[in-house]
């Protein structure tokens, strides 16, 4: 299976916090101008759970609008109230939407049971293909292997799932029982650092929010990947260790990779929902030293 990267993309807002369209725009045309093979808006890099029923709509259609089919477009439905998350994947496909990203409901920890009870039951509700979300850090939930097998040989919509996990065994242990049983089901890799572990048990590659600002070394990494260059694989890959410190350096990295957007790639809002609209200067320098010491900035 070919290797890709999809970027879970930011979300730029206007200062009221509704969706600017401009400066969504920009990010998308940037994006697939720089290669990436798929867009994921309304993630966890895109603050979806700030923002509201009819905003989330609205981004869908400029995205619909945009992407016109360039790159795979992968929607994130996720909402607490489970109708709402229905409602949203059904609007996104009707918008053409390749997939849906969804994460369970967190708050509660779901048992196995519990948690193919939720996929069964949105598989049954939306003609969207649907993209598992696995963030136990975020929702205390962590899908096991055997029960995305169950999914799967019940649903032909359960089409692939995002593995934010700091345990690549377990993403290696979905993707070599999983594609026993669907071969084009896709496994991504949450974390950058996993992606050549992902590759060579033969997942799909990584939504990677690194590539919302670093899009063209990201396209670049997949393009040697697919042509084993391992050399050159092998050294990005090193210098990837290194650019996950820019996850570390605030608690939510949005508004730092925003305002990295609109000070070196293009102009944009960079406005972030509360508690975390505000960036120490010292933050901010780490991460331009960070990007500098890889000569990626220009």
């Amino acid at each position: 299976m070919r290797s890709k990267i999809v970027t879970p993309t930011l979300t730029i807002f206007n200062k009221d916090y509704r969706i600017n369209e401009e400066g969504n725009k920009k990010l998308i045309n940037y994006l697939i101008e720089n290669g990436v093979d798929g867009l994921a808006p309304l993630g966890s890099a895109g603050e979806f759970p700030f923002i509201s029923f009819e905003e989330k709509k609205k981004l869908i259609d400029i995205y619909a609008n945009e992407v016109k089919e360039r790159v795979q477009l992968i929607v994130g439905t996720s909402s607490m109230d489970f109708n709402e998350t229905v409602e949203l994947s059904n609007y996104a496909y009707e918008k053409g939407a390749d997939g849906v990203l969804v994460i369970p409901p967190y708050y509660f920890g779901m048992s196995q049971e519990e948690g193919f009870h939720y996929y069964d039951e949105l598989a049954k509700q939306t003609k969207a293909n649907i993209y598992i979300y696995n963030f136990e850090s975020r929702s205390g939930f962590n899908i096991s292997a055997d029960n995305v097998v169950k999914l799967i040989e019940k649903h032909n919509n359960i089409a692939g799932l995002k593995d934010s996990t700091g345990d690549a065994n377990h993403t290696k242990e979905i993707i070599y029982k999983v594609l026993n049983v669907k071969e084009d089901f896709e496994v991504y890799s949450g974390f950058d650092e996993h992606f050549l572990i992902n590759t060579i048990a033969g997942g799909s590659g990584c939504i990677s929010a690194i590539s919302n600002i670093l899009p063209k070394y990201w396209s670049e990494l997949i393009k040697v990947t697919n042509e084993r260059n391992c050399e050159a694989v092998f050294t990005k890959m090193k210098e990837i260790d290194k650019l996950m410190e820019l996850y570390s350096i605030d608690s939510n990295f949005s508004l730092l990779f925003k305002k990295i957007l609109n000070d070196k790639v293009f102009k944009c809002n960079t406005y972030t929902f509360f508690p975390f609209e505000n960036l120490e200067e010292n933050k901010y320098k780490k991460a331009l030293e960070i990007l500098k010491d890889l000569n990626l900035l220009k």
